[in-house]
């Protein structure tokens, strides 16, 4: 017999909006996947204005999506919240730490935090900053599901007191990624929001080889990007775009390039969900080094990594498209085989289920003492 469909509440930074942001995309991918299961999903978004002036979804048809002013607006979905069988609150929601009270005080089922940024959460938890999370939240939520895997599972649960701390990795929805035919405008591209600590990596493995090699084609695609940023005349800026536009820009690329946030380069195992993505487009992957890359794409048959600007020049410069070209059909094959939505919905369904199976065994104690 199989088990239930499972009604699922997610208070996450944006569904409805990609701009300058990730968690959309990420929550598109997963929910949409998850649906598919056959689960019924609520999504619930703070309704602030720089989202909403660039929103590029308002009608999903694999959830429900509502939004909300503030708090006490969010009082109108309390029910909801109690009535789910799951509840699960993600990582930069406004205000996160009163939304997780309101959350832990209301849920009969199972809670899960989705951290979409576990290395900078536990950096700012380190400052003493709780933007969205605070020590005391964390044993509260049933299952801890994280974008870093690796040793850091182990430390939420014996440094924080997650009763139940699980890698949840972004993904790739193969249906919106696919492989698709140019003309190669770029030798290399590099498709992120600006963040400061990106900012040396990209200097360093684009920037710098675009002014060595003035005769190759670069282009670095995303918002934010200060004005004062001395781009060589070979770099292409493109301020945004949209999801519906990444394969067509995987595809002008000869290679793309994966930068990593300092924070996460530092704790490891935090794949970013561009590999994923470049990988499902059959476009090969220049990364900078982190420990746990190895688990996730094998370096030098499914991905390249690089040093410095002379990695990068080395690769660029090489004229035989046989490596290209095999490094792209492998990074593909192993995404499609282990990094898709698919494969994260069911990662999150067994957590679920395991979670709301412990949360009803606690309850029954507690309500038999």
């Amino acid at each position: 017999m199989s088990a239930r469909p499972l009604d699922v509440v997610v208070l996450g930074l944006s569904l409805s909006s990609s701009w300058g942001n990730g968690h959309a995309t990420t929550f598109r991918a997963l929910l949409k996947a998850l649906s598919g299961l056959g689960h019924r999903i609520l999504f619930l978004e703070r309704d602030v204005p720089w989202y909403a002036a660039h929103r590029d979804l308002l009608d999903p048809d694999y959830c429900r999506l509502a939004l909300y002013r503030d708090l006490d607006d969010l009082g109108r979905f309390r029910g909801a919240i109690a009535a789910a069988d799951a509840v699960i609150v993600g990582s930069y929601v406004p205000e996160g730490v009163a939304v997780g009270r309101l959350v832990q005080e209301a849920a009969r089922g199972v809670t899960a935090f989705y951290d979409i940024d576990t290395p900078v959460t536990l950096a700012k938890l380190a400052r003493g900053d709780h933007e969205y999370i605070e020590p005391g939240l964390i044993p509260g939520y049933d299952v801890y599901l994280s974008f870093t895997g690796g040793p850091t599972l182990e430390r939420l649960e014996r440094e924080f007191g997650s009763p139940d701390a699980r890698a949840l990795y972004c993904s790739v929805d193969p249906e919106l990624y696919p492989p698709l035919l140019r003309e190669r405008r770029w030798d290399l591209s590099y498709l992120g929001t600006y963040s400061p600590d990106r900012q040396p990596p990209l200097e360093r493995l684009l920037i710098e080889p675009a002014r060595r090699a003035p005769h190759l084609r670069f282009v670095v695609a995303g918002p934010q990007y200060p004005a004062g940023i001395d781009w060589p005349a070979n770099v292409e800026r493109i301020d945004h775009v949209p999801p519906a536009e990444h394969p067509a820009f995987y595809a002008a690329s000869r290679y793309t390039l994966n930068v990593t946030r300092a924070d996460m380069i530092q704790a490891g195992h935090s794949p970013s969900v561009r590999l994923f993505e470049a990988a499902a487009c059959g476009v090969p992957i220049v990364s900078d080094i982190w420990d746990g890359i190895e688990t996730v794409l094998a370096p030098g048959r499914e991905i390249v990594l690089a040093r410095d600007a002379d990695d990068v020049l080395d690769l660029l410069q090489d004229p035989s498209p046989a490596r290209r070209d095999a490094l792209a059909a492998a990074a593909r094959e192993r995404v499609l085989a282990a990094h898709t939505a698919a494969h994260r919905a069911r990662t999150l369904e067994t957590a679920l289920r395991d979670g709301l199976a412990r949360a009803g065994g606690r309850r029954r104690l507690a309500a038999a003492g």
